[in-house]
């Protein structure tokens, strides 16, 4: 849903039934849009938000993956990832401020759209998280980049876990900027249509900005980052059995029963993408390992399938546990050359 007021473009992501999961047609309007309204002079300033009372947007639409996927239609999914990335690329250098509100559930394809935008908003409702290895898959729309820069060792964490993150984590891993409480964004609304001093969009998100309280991610800081710098895996699987705290022996819990494929990808994933110099090689990266998954691993299927078409919880993975993932899988993951170029 687009429309513009008092130099303001609006930009509203309306499938609030889906959480405003993102269709191939969601991302070719929004990218439509912000092509129309780049040399339009009239236009100041974007807002990006979602309908709905649920979220700003819970990822991509995997269902309709799934479908592809299974179906053999390769040259759809090549179609999908590549539109998708462009356009969370176009708002990352868009060259007018892009300002996201990542009210409630943002995950995925979400933090694709809200956290390369100049400004990000959370809200005391948000709940920002990466979970793509718990369908057997790995972190992309340039996930793996925001999670590489992530303080300590949190990036490893958030990407292997999938955990969520409330609006005080989001800022502290640097997923967000600013939390707006909800009363108060119709008036930050206003505020970026009246243009009231002072005028620039930070300076007006300021006035409306709450300091959040204490973040859990930064309380847990010394017992994540001891166990995710291990070298692979089973050294992180190692730490964290050998640590006292009860978080630490959940997530190792998590872990063993997570996809070992998507697991270990994940994690040389995020660990290159620090070596990365930009978001646009971070997408390229991505770009191979999605296809990868997609084209060569049965675990993305079998981890949609369990979690929401059959919704039984049980996936299957192969292999099921991650010592018997072969040594040369993770290298032959980041070696992957899809048939078509992303850029």
């Amino acid at each position: 849903m687009a429309r513009t007021l008092r130099g303001v473009a609006h930009l509203t992501l309306n499938r609030p039934r889906a959480i405003n999961a993102l269709g191939l047609d969601m991302i070719r309007d929004l990218a439509a849009a912000l092509d129309r309204w780049r040399d339009d002079t009239d236009i100041e300033l974007i807002l990006l938000d979602g309908a709905g009372e649920r979220g700003f947007c819970a990822g991509g639409d995997v269902r309709a993956l799934h479908g592809l996927v299974v179906e053999g239609r390769v040259d759809e999914v090549h179609t999908y990832f590549r539109e998708e990335y462009a356009l969370d690329h176009l708002i990352a250098t868009y060259p007018k401020p892009v300002v996201a509100i990542a009210d409630g559930v943002t995950m995925g394809g979400g933090i694709g759209l809200a956290g390369h935008a100049a400004i990000r908003i959370v809200t005391e409702n948000s709940r920002l998280a990466m979970p793509e290895t718990r369908i057997g898959f790995t972190p992309d729309v340039g996930g793996s980049l925001l999670l590489s820069r992530a303080p300590g060792r949190l990036g490893e964490y958030l990407g292997l876990t999938g955990a969520t993150m409330d609006a005080a984590d989001a800022i502290y891993a640097g997923f967000a900027d600013h939390l707006v409480p909800t009363a108060h964004l119709p008036a930050l609304y206003d505020a970026f249509q009246v243009r009231a001093d002072p005028a620039s969009p930070t300076e007006l998100v300021l006035l409306f900005d709450e300091t959040a309280g204490p973040s859990r991610l930064e309380a847990a800081r010394p017992w994540i980052d001891d166990a995710f710098a291990a070298d692979d895996v089973h050294g992180i699987l190692e730490r964290l059995r050998a640590r006292p705290e009860t978080e630490a022996h959940e997530t190792a819990e998590l872990l063993a029963d997570s996809a070992p494929t998507a697991v270990a990808v994940t994690l040389a994933a995020v660990r290159r993408a620090r070596t990365l110099p930009d978001l646009r090689a971070a997408l390229a990266q991505e770009y191979g390992l999605v296809m990868w998954f997609a084209q060569t691993q049965p675990d993305l299927v079998e981890g949609i399938r369990a979690q929401l078409i059959d919704k039984d919880r049980s996936p299957t993975w192969s292999p099921r546990r991650h010592e018997d993932l072969a040594p040369e899988v993770v290298a032959s993951a980041l070696a992957f050359e899809p048939a078509l170029a992303l850029w």
